[in-house]
């Protein structure tokens, strides 16, 4: 009798699990027609591709819950959770769920020469801006980014010498399980597509080392007479945070041409900035195997920064050069002359790129197996002035090693690593901290440890596989300041003050000329060696 009430309990399961399934489908089908990722003769088909991916034969027969939604993301989750009982994923993590997601919401939204259709159409009635508006939302609404992540970040700004830096703790991108991170290191080396910002990712269903991106779309567009591509990041670390990549797969390499795609896209698209990261290790982004650029429509505390002094050169007529304050080194050009700009800012990369200066420890080159190693770039940031002008920002970097700074003189030193260890790129140049997502809970602990918790206290020093250990040091500190008798909700607020005036130390680090007067004299040696006057 056991048996049989247990199997008909489970039959019943799987009937309320299948008809809430059937229920989502309809509702995501609505969702979609009603932010026009489709079309109304679209909609059978839609439903009809749903039904086939998860087998069923006929549609949701029941009342419909017409409610409008925010988001898909409970319709998906539904759906996610059914897929993996009649088996469609292998596991219930969120690498297998996301590769299920992505294919759910491709089947829900236009094919990419619709999106570029409907693009171009809305650019050529209302202009660029109303274009990658209805792009960005599209975007979101195809959960292409994922908001519901997204809105966990931590966020704070941190008023500093400065102005406000921006600190965020990054809990959007998913992190793998050791089963996962295990088995993606047995898979071959990737053939296709050959990195995440191959244009052959649009569609594409993605595999355990890969995202699924059936939910991608892209817009072409032509810089310096070559063919780009413009897409959303999908974990969109600020207001419409856009990534602009070549057509092709070819490296990232910073040339003149580079400077002059950077100044053609602003022209295309002046109500955003757009920057690249430096093509060396170190200093460079994440990926240096594809060429890409990363932009937005936000404005960061290094474009806000004070300028300190300003310069100007005869062979430079109309542009100014000014140096700003701020942890980082940074030579600001304006100007209304586009092709005069170029010309300045070309001819000031090149200067840098055999700059050496023994007295400020800067070297353009060091010997290595008879051959000389470049060490000296930048990273280029432009956008539109407000009187339709035009501003680059060249950041200066240096990607050399020592001892005493294995990782990289410029960098993040070995007491920041506790924060921070990866590179410093460009976001983080302008001012915008991204700091990893362990940092949630650590920082949250650390608070505690403020409030009078002595036993985690005596864990974090004592325990040296505690996830506080490596912020001993820095929790004595904290600890002599503050003492440990605070409140937690200002506990939480030193903990997260303190933490951002360590990245605007952090920036500091990298900075090749330093704040002190003798790194000011530095900078303006190298100014005056470009041929610049105040």
């Amino acid at each position: 009798m056991n048996v049989n009430t247990n199997a008909g309990e489970k039959q019943n399961a799987q009937s309320s699990a299948a008809q809430e399934a059937l229920h989502a489908i309809e509702r995501l089908v609505l969702f979609a027609a009603r932010r026009h990722l489709i079309e109304d003769a679209d909609y059978d088909y839609s439903r009809n591709q749903l039904l086939s991916l998860f087998n069923f034969d006929e549609p949701y027969a029941g009342t419909m819950d017409e409610s409008e939604l925010s988001g898909p993301q409970p319709l998906i989750d539904v759906l996610i959770d059914f897929g993996y009982e009649i088996g469609l994923i292998p596991e219930n993590t969120d690498t297998y769920r996301d590769l299920l997601d992505a294919k759910i919401m491709g089947l829900v939204m236009a094919r990419p020469s619709e999106v570029i259709r409907e693009f171009r159409e809305i650019q050529t009635k209302k202009g660029m801006e109303a274009a990658t508006s209805r792009f960005y939302e599209l975007s979101i609404d195809s959960n292409y980014i994922r908001m519901d992540r997204i809105s966990k970040n931590v966020y704070w700004k941190q008023p500093t010498e400065y102005g406000d830096i921006e600190i965020t703790i990054n809990l959007s991108k998913p992190e793998k399980s050791p089963k996962e991170i295990a088995m993606a290191k047995l898979l071959p080396p990737p053939v296709y597509p050959k990195c995440q910002l191959c244009r052959e990712n649009v569609g594409y269903r993605g595999r355990i080392n890969h995202p699924a991106r059936q939910n991608l779309r892209t817009i072409p567009l032509t810089l310096n007479d070559e063919k780009w591509l413009f897409q959303y990041s999908p974990y969109v670390y600020y207001n419409e945070h856009c990534i602009v990549f070549h057509h092709d797969h070819v490296p990232m390499k910073l040339t003149k041409d580079t400077l002059r795609r950077l100044l053609g896209f602003v022209d295309q698209y002046p109500h955003y900035f757009i920057g690249s990261n430096a093509d060396l290790p170190i200093v460079g982004g994440s990926i240096l195997t594809h060429d890409h650029f990363q932009g937005g429509r936000h404005t960061f505390a290094i474009q806000k920064a004070v300028q300190e002094a300003v310069f100007h050169n005869d062979a430079a007529p109309g542009v100014s050069l000014s140096l700003v304050k701020w942890p980082m080194s940074v030579l600001r050009l304006s100007s209304k002359d586009q092709a005069v700009l170029l010309e300045a800012a070309n001819d000031i990369y090149e200067a840098w790129k055999v700059y050496s200066d023994p007295e400020a420890d800067i070297l353009s080159h060091t010997e290595q197996d008879g051959q000389m190693i470049p060490h000296n770039t930048v990273t280029p940031i432009v956008r539109r002035a407000e009187d339709g002008g035009y501003e680059m920002d060249l950041v200066l970097r240096n990607n050399r090693t020592s001892d005493e700074y294995p990782e990289g003189i410029f960098h993040p030193h070995r007491e920041m690593h506790h924060l921070k260890k990866e590179n410093i790129g460009l976001i983080e140049v302008m001012g915008l901290a991204i700091l990893p997502g362990r940092l949630k809970e650590e920082l949250d602990l650390i608070a505690d440890i403020l409030t009078g918790d002595e036993e985690l206290l005596k864990s974090a020093v004592s325990d040296e596989v505690s996830d506080l250990h490596k912020h001993t040091e820095w929790i004595h500190a904290l600890i002599e300041k503050y003492g440990t008798a605070l409140s937690k909700e200002a506990a939480v607020a030193r903990v997260q003050e303190e933490a951002g005036n360590k990245f605007a130390q952090i920036l500091e680090h990298a900075g090749v000329y330093k704040r002190d007067e003798a790194g000011k004299q530095a900078f303006r040696r190298f100014v005056q060696h470009l041929g610049y006057t105040e």
